[in-house]
């Protein structure tokens, strides 16, 4: 069964089509790069697959059911410029906050849920800022801390919103180690990604987007100069380096 089936899905901000038509399925253990020009709609297509942003037509079905029915199987890494960083609350309360779906809202934490969130933190390398303020954390470390909010949920399908944009290089490889993990242990995540040059070493399937599904599947065989440029408008320049190293930049 396909984790994720979205069919005919059309969506716009104001007057503005933002999708239109956009169709794809997704099955288990995979790690899906959302690719394409700024305005594609690739934010928007995570928070409409959500029911973050008003679906104007289409169909959305996760594990071959509603949002509603099957939410908890689900987690979800917004864009960190989209979070209030000085609400008044520390990093182990935000990893929590993953937790809320398990415990009930008007039902304390126990032990046991500190020490998941704790652990989650591990996984990040942020035990040693659990308590402090999230808005004393520098960016790469706050998206560290969002990232273990998700962990937490222990979620079978993962959307992330850019989590590498405005990290360090060691960020960087540290989140994908997870997300890399996170795949070999069955579960399936799709990011929003931005850095062409990496695709083809991080992601195992891509999604070329731009307003419509240009192209979508195994990377190896879909992320071609030729989808590439038709997603980009023909405004990408490839640059060989070698035999095989090809690098991009957007015109």
């Amino acid at each position: 069964m396909n984790v994720l089936n979205v069919s005919q899905v059309r969506a716009a901000y104001r007057k503005n089509t933002v999708l239109d038509g956009v169709t794809f399925s997704v099955k288990p253990g995979s790690l899906t790069g959302i690719v394409g020009p700024n305005g594609a709609g690739k934010s928007t297509l995570i928070k409409t697959v959500l029911g973050l942003h008003p679906r104007l037509a289409g169909e959305v079905s996760f594990f071959g059911s509603a949002f509603e029915k099957e939410k908890k199987r689900v987690g979800y890494v917004p864009q960190r410029g989209s979070v209030d960083w000085d609400f008044p609350t520390n990093a182990l309360d935000v990893v929590m906050m993953g937790l809320y779906g398990k415990i009930g809202w008007l039902k304390w934490p126990t032990k046991r849920h500190a020490q998941k969130a704790y652990e989650a933190l591990e996984k990040v390398g942020m035990t040693d800022f659990a308590k402090r303020q999230i808005s004393q954390l520098s960016g790469g470390q706050q998206q560290r801390v969002f990232l273990a909010r998700a962990l937490v949920q222990e979620a079978d399908l993962y959307f992330m919103d850019e989590p590498l944009a405005g990290v360090d290089a060691a960020t960087e490889r540290a989140i994908m180690a997870i997300l890399a993990e996170l795949k070999n242990e069955g579960k399936t995540v799709l990011v929003v990604h931005h850095d062409l040059q990496t695709v083809a070493d991080y992601f195992d399937h891509v999604l070329l987007l731009n307003r419509h599904v240009v192209a979508y599947g195994p990377t190896d065989a879909t992320f071609t100069a030729e989808n590439i440029a038709s997603a980009y408008g023909g405004a990408v320049r490839f640059m060989k380096e070698g035999a095989h190293d090809v690098h991009f930049s957007v015109r």
